[in-house]
């Protein structure tokens, strides 16, 4: 879940305390994030939290 960590799609849930992909993933989308084979994924944006402070200010 290496690529997952880094994606902004990727967040967590403080009422189960886990992370989830909070994409609308199809059944074969979300068999392979359950699996934890997501090398490949097109919905992959990389979180970049300094770019989201540049458009606040």
């Amino acid at each position: 879940m290496a690529l997952c960590d880094n994606c902004a799609h990727y967040a967590f849930d403080d009422e189960y305390e886990c992370y989830y992909c909070d994409v609308n993933l199809d059944e074969d989308d979300m068999a392979r994030f359950m699996t934890g084979n997501m090398d490949n994924c097109h919905f992959f944006q990389l979180y970049d939290e300094y770019k989201i402070v540049e458009k606040q200010n």
